[in-house]
């Protein structure tokens, strides 16, 4: 059996020559929403902690950081809920990551509540750069959770 810091294999998205480009073309559509990169990061983080996907937590909260992300939110976004640092549209923006990455654990996914209180604070084209952002994440944390792609290690 494979060490969990040994990768199974090269990750796929560089496997297949299209794949790559087209998930970084995903990513970069989710910057032109208008929602802040730091709530984009914060989202990308808290998905990745859910699916325990250690080489995106790594990733995620140093791009976090770089992009403005306090330490404070860096060190509590994991109890969002119970911390004093997020803004009510951080929280909508996480409630919504994670309803949409915690599909299967509630008939109702993602409640009308979860959404229209991301509605009260995004609107269409934000609201689409998150969701974006959250199914980009779930994307990345299947590929490297499925291959162990180790933290800290650049692709």
């Amino acid at each position: 059996m494979a060490h969990a810091t040994t990768p199974r294999m090269t990750n796929p998205a560089y496997v297949l020559p299209g794949a790559g480009p087209a998930i970084q073309e995903l990513v970069k559509a989710t910057r032109e929403g208008g929602v802040p990169e730091s709530t984009l990061e914060l989202v990308h983080l808290r998905a990745s902690q859910i699916n325990s996907c250690g080489f995106c937590v790594d990733y995620g909260a140093k791009s976090a950081r770089k992009n403005g992300v306090s330490d404070e939110k860096l060190f509590a976004v994991a109890a969002w809920r119970e911390a004093p640092y997020f803004s009510d549209e951080e929280r909508a923006a996480l409630a919504l990551a994670e309803a949409a990455t915690r599909l299967a654990d509630t008939s109702d996914a993602v409640p009308d509540e979860v959404w229209d209180a991301a509605a009260d604070h995004y609107d269409e084209r934000q609201l689409a750069a998150i969701v974006l952002m959250v199914a980009v994440t779930n994307l990345f944390n299947r590929i490297n959770v499925t291959v162990r792609q180790p933290a800290g290690v650049g692709l």
